[in-house]
């Protein structure tokens, strides 16, 4: 495991590592903005999903017991995946209630 820690204090690593960060932000906006509106709710709550992982990995992360830069940066993942759950959550409740009201008034 050392190793492959090892790989990314160089520089070469740092470079592929934000060349991959780069990619995949470029290719997330690329799929998202394809995806047709009737999509978007099912999306949201697979996102939700992955965030929930990313809670768990964090918090495991910043368990390390030493204040250093992973623990600082396990704590803003903690907070910024927490907000995007709460946050998705309240959309797609928003939505489902929407959809629910249609229904009702136009029976």
């Amino acid at each position: 495991m050392s190793d492959v820690i090892g790989i990314f204090m160089t520089l070469e690593g740092f470079i592929l590592s934000l060349t991959v960060f780069a990619l995949a932000i470029f290719l997330g906006f690329e799929l998202i903005s394809k995806v047709p509106p009737t999509l978007h709710t099912p999306l949201m709550s697979g996102a939700n999903a992955i965030s929930g992982i990313s809670i768990v990995g964090a918090l495991l992360a910043a368990n390390s017991g030493e204040a250093n830069t992973a623990t600082i940066l396990a704590f803003l993942a903690i907070v910024l995946a927490t907000i995007n759950v709460v946050g998705g959550f309240l959309v797609t409740n928003r939505m489902l209630q929407m959809i629910r009201g249609k229904r009702r008034g136009g029976n």
